[in-house]
């Protein structure tokens, strides 16, 4: 009789919350939408009310030379500075970087390099040697940064890759790895040549994008910050002392990596780094004039590197992990409640709570930069949901342009309210006796 009456009541009750859970519902479709923006101030309260892009930003506050120039935070990518930055140019010897990067990574910079008879075909700037001179390549990486040599540039290449081509392919494939998408290298040199593919060229962004993964390598840091050295074939035979052509290394203090570059259609090029205590910068100026204007690009990079230090503080922006609720259609929550003796509450929710990390990112911020935040989470869930379980995404933006992506996790699980779990419930009471 005991357990028949549990059995009534358990039928009584779980009824009871299917009509609330069914017919006592409220109207569902205002409660939320999706991608609602926030608007977010770092911790220093920084005054940020005027959005821009990031293309071409602030240019109207510097006069530079260069028909295409960039300065970006290395660590995040992130133009600072931009003037016709994504506009595809001719690049020179400032393609260089992308050579000495691969020749280091290929992890054979201390295997000997043979001249073959079209790498001593360049023009001048040239090593000079003659052909079948061989070399450590860990050599020829100076004279290819420091003086800037095509010839040596083609051994490279050739040697890395088998040919001058396949190099190109692996210069293009990296420049992609690394987020290039308006690069097109033909040349290990920089030469002004055309394939299948178009015209050997890049953009003031790419080309400072390169340079950060350049700067991340000790070794290409230590060749680029060589004053003077002094190489020699393997035999012997030729001796050549190689001078940094990289003048801004004694110019600006702070200055830790760049390289030149100059054919007549792409004017003088630059490429830069600069590090001080909180910052990082690279930076690229492209067409920067023609001669007699050899000097155009130093006062042009010294303008870039005072405009960031000028304008830009690196602030810690902090979002604590911030709890929403979604609307929720036939979903039951049961809750364990402990009395003495184990009992069971089942209750009948119309939302359930989700939420995202705390996060802490120091970023270089000046004082007309604008952070917000979108939520991408659906406006309405059919139960059920699962704790843990990832529901939505959380995105930070900086002036429009994504900088951090977060999951959004459901907080708690909610079973699908069904005649199924009706009765499997109904057993677990009735016949554990846990009511």
């Amino acid at each position: 009789m005991k357990r028949y009456l549990k059995l009534c009541f358990c039928v009584a009750y779980l009824l009871a919350g299917f009509c609330q859970n069914v017919f006592g519902q409220q109207p569902l479709d205002a409660v939320y939408m999706s991608g609602s923006e926030v608007t977010c101030v770092p911790e220093t309260q920084m005054q940020m009310d005027t959005v821009d892009q990031f293309s071409d930003f602030h240019c109207a506050e510097l006069e530079l030379y260069a028909k295409s120039a960039v300065l970006t935070d290395a660590d995040t990518g992130r133009i600072l500075y931009g003037k016709e930055a994504n506009s595809p140019m001719a690049n020179a010897s400032t393609t260089k970087i992308m050579t000495c990067l691969l020749a280091i990574e290929s992890g054979k910079t201390g295997d000997s390099v043979t001249f073959s008879e079209y790498a001593c075909s360049m023009p001048k700037v040239r090593l000079g040697c003659s052909v079948g001179t061989q070399f450590l390549l860990e050599d020829l990486l100076y004279s290819l940064m420091l003086e800037s040599h095509n010839d040596t540039a083609v051994a490279i290449a050739e040697y890395v890759a088998g040919s001058v081509q396949h190099f190109a392919v692996q210069m293009n494939e990296r420049a992609a790895e690394l987020g290039c998408l308006d690069t097109h290298f033909v040349t290990p040199n920089g030469l002004d040549k055309s394939d299948e593919g178009g015209a050997h060229q890049t953009t003031a962004y790419d080309l400072s994008r390169i340079m950060a993964a350049c700067i991340q390598n000790d070794k290409f840091l230590k060749i680029t910050q060589t004053v003077s050295k002094t190489i020699s074939s393997i035999d012997g035979t030729f001796r050549a002392t190689l001078n940094n052509h990289n003048a801004l290394l004694s110019m600006v203090e702070g200055v830790i990596s760049g390289k030149t570059g100059f054919t007549a259609k792409a004017g003088y090029c630059y490429v830069g780094a600069y590090r001080k205590e909180d910052r990082t910068y690279t930076f690229a100026l492209l067409a920067c004039g023609w001669p007699n204007n050899k000097g155009y690009k130093w006062e042009d990079a010294r303008k870039l590197i005072a405009y960031g230090n000028e304008h830009y503080v690196r602030q810690l922006y902090s979002a604590d992990g911030e709890k929403r609720q979604i609307p929720i259609r036939n979903g039951v929550k049961i809750e364990e409640e402990d009395t003495g003796r184990k009992k069971y509450k089942y209750t009948y929710p119309e939302h359930f709570a989700v939420e995202t990390e705390t996060v802490r990112q120091e970023l270089l911020l000046s004082d007309t930069d604008v952070i917000t935040e979108t939520w991408n989470l659906p406006k309405t869930v059919e139960a059920p949901v699962k704790a843990g379980n990832v529901i939505g995404e959380h995105r930070i933006l900086l002036n429009g342009c994504q900088i951090v992506i977060q999951p959004v996790y459901v907080v708690e699980t909610v079973e699908k309210f069904t005649y199924r779990w009706c009765l499997k419930h109904i057993f677990f009471l009735l016949f554990l006796g846990k009511i």
